[in-house]
């Protein structure tokens, strides 16, 4: 995990400006953790795409599952078609087969890999999301489709170039802001979201200061108010002299 000291810093400013930041990631509980520690971020941690806020002892405190019957249909629709696929139990990472692509995303989120033959058996009532990983152009044909099949069911955005994800319909990072929000009496209006992926999009438009990071998918700078540049290039600068400014 690569963090730019500089962005790092002036997240420290925002923070001892006595901003509650907040980490909303796709990331599962056991990856998430340990780079929300190293931010230095000591508040509930949104993770599996929104599906799940945690606080940093590992308590839940929102679960939104996709059931197992649903789960189902996504997980056969891949395997058909020999799609790597993977679901979550109890902070797991389950695989039917060992596969690359699961190495990939192991290594990515910092996980260890279940292989465990038979997902129907091995998830349990529900998983927090489902994760396709396959290459950027098949998840790109894949999305349209998919988002259609399941309208109303599921949320289904890709995280990374090459993970498109399933979350249940009633949870997304937009619904976990406003959770949080309601938690920590917050308004709307006073709430900030940076993202750059498909899966930030939700969040982003809902907070009252929506912010895209520049070269993020047309939609995510659609539904911001403003961009900021990438990591390692000032915009975590900008932000905090915003914020702290304002």
């Amino acid at each position: 995990m690569n963090l730019d000291p500089r962005d790092v810093e002036a997240l420290a400013q925002i923070i001892a400006a006595g901003v509650e930041v907040i980490a909303c990631t796709g990331r599962p509980f056991p990856g998430a953790l340990p780079w929300v520690r190293r931010l230095g971020l000591d508040g509930p941690i949104v993770c599996y795409q929104g599906a799940q806020v945690r606080l940093p002892s590992g308590e839940m405190i929102l679960d939104h599952g996709i059931a197992h019957d649903l789960a189902m249909e996504v997980i056969r629709f891949a395997q058909e078609r020999d799609l790597h696929i993977q679901a979550y139990r109890d902070d797991q990472l389950l695989v039917a087969r060992d596969r690359p692509e699961a190495h990939e995303y192991a290594g990515h989120a910092g996980m260890e890999i279940h292989v465990v033959g038979d997902l129907d058996a091995a998830m349990g009532p529900t998983t927090p999301k489902l994760v396709i990983v396959a290459p950027n152009p098949t998840l790109e044909a894949l999305l349209p489709d998919m988002r259609r099949r399941w309208a109303g069911r599921l949320n289904v955005a890709t995280s990374m170039p090459t993970y498109l994800e399933f979350t249940s319909v009633e949870s997304d990072k937009a619904t976990a802001l406003q959770f949080l929000c309601a938690r920590l009496g917050v308004a709307q209006a006073e709430s900030v979201a940076v993202g750059d992926g498909r899966n930030d999009a939700s969040m982003i438009a809902w907070a009252g200061l929506g912010i895209a990071i520049e070269g993020s998918a047309p939609e995510v700078e659609a539904a911001a108010d403003r961009t900021i540049p990438g990591p390692g290039k000032g915009g975590i600068k900008q932000l905090a002299d915003l914020l702290v400014r304002s």
